[in-house]
């Protein structure tokens, strides 16, 4: 954030403000950790603040705290409209466009309020007052601790707004190994640490509370990878049947992805999730190194994210979307192997 932008932000805050923070569809870890800790933030100002999702997010988020304040557009939709309408200002967290909301995008194209947008994901639209947007950031939560310390507020910061931070940058990191994860953010993690972030029981609440059903959802997954060395790709996929032999909920996929990249030599993996209800296969990305993910959703699967975290869509059938792929992967075989 420049000077300009801080001053704008620190003169609306310095009134009473009714205020939404808005997460992408489909929430994960770094969208509902930086609204949750941006919502603790503002309520500690005296701002009233109220949390809408779009729609509901994984069980293993919903231990976080104020998770139960949280309004679900698609469940609680009068109410979420009215707080919308009703916004002086609206958040937008770790998303860019309006179209990454579903149903709400009308909702929030029909606001009066203005708009502040905190996003750490590439070619950001124009619709927000005051934009924060650095594609550099390991997370939208470090992105939100960035924004509390421009204020010159840290102070603020008490164990459960580091607490919903860490899990943010805890899980959109990958538990720190992506190439995103700098010394700033380590520096980051100490100072919540320090102000109260147990980041072992943090760890377990996210990563240890498995189903059953979970695993043997990932041993169907593993047995559906398809190995392609020549394209150092990797790809999983799992059908709706497999799904609900499982017991599949929502959340029950997340990184699954990535198991394809813990292979030698392998440095694009993805994975294709039918959702019959859609009428989709959902398509997770990505990569290491240099090779866009990024790039490679947008130009073909509807998608996009970051260089090497990125998502898709097709509308065709699981047989013909991968079909599609292996035809695209073709001309990427000199990308793949420089």
């Amino acid at each position: 954030m420049n000077s300009a932008d801080i001053t704008t932000v620190k003169s609306i805050l310095s009134q009473p403000q009714k205020i939404a923070i808005i997460p992408h569809r489909n929430p994960d870890g770094d969208a509902m950790g930086s609204c949750l800790a941006l919502y603790g933030f503002l309520k500690a100002k005296g701002h009233t603040v109220q949390v809408v999702a779009p729609n509901d997010y994984p069980k293993f988020l919903k231990w976080m705290p104020w998770n139960n304040t949280v309004i679900n557009f698609e469940r609680e939709n009068p109410k979420a409209k009215e707080i919308i309408n009703e916004a002086t200002l609206i958040f937008t967290l770790d998303f860019n466009d309006l179209s990454r909301v579903g149903q709400m995008e009308f909702s929030l194209q029909e606001a009066t309020a203005d708009f502040i947008m905190i996003d750490h994901h590439q070619q950001p639209s124009d619709y927000a007052k005051v934009t924060y947007s650095d594609v550099t950031m390991s997370s939208t939560c470090e992105m939100v601790y960035n924004f509390i310390d421009f204020l010159e507020e840290t102070n603020i910061i008490d164990a459960d707004i580091a607490t919903n931070l860490y899990t943010g940058i805890l899980t959109d990191t990958g538990s720190f190994k992506y190439r995103s994860t700098s010394s700033k953010t380590h520096r980051v993690v100490a100072e919540l640490i320090d102000k109260g972030a147990n980041n072992m029981e943090i760890h377990q609440n996210v990563f240890d509370t498995n189903s059953p059903s979970r695993l043997h959802l990932l041993g169907v997954a593993l047995s559906n990878m398809v190995i392609l060395p020549e394209y150092k790709t990797a790809y999983i996929t799992l059908s709706q049947d497999e799904l609900d032999q499982y017991d599949f909920k929502k959340g029950d996929t997340e990184g699954f992805v990535n198991y394809g990249l813990t292979l030698e030599g392998i440095i694009f993996a993805l994975i294709f999730i039918e959702n019959r209800e859609e009428g989709i296969i959902k398509i997770s990305l990505r990569s290491v190194g240099d090779f866009s993910v990024n790039e490679f959703a947008r130009e073909h699967f509807n998608g996009g994210g970051h260089t090497n975290a990125a998502g898709g869509r097709s509308e065709a059938s699981m047989k013909d979307t991968i079909s599609k792929f292996n035809e695209i992967l073709k001309t990427y075989k000199s990308k793949l192997n420089p």
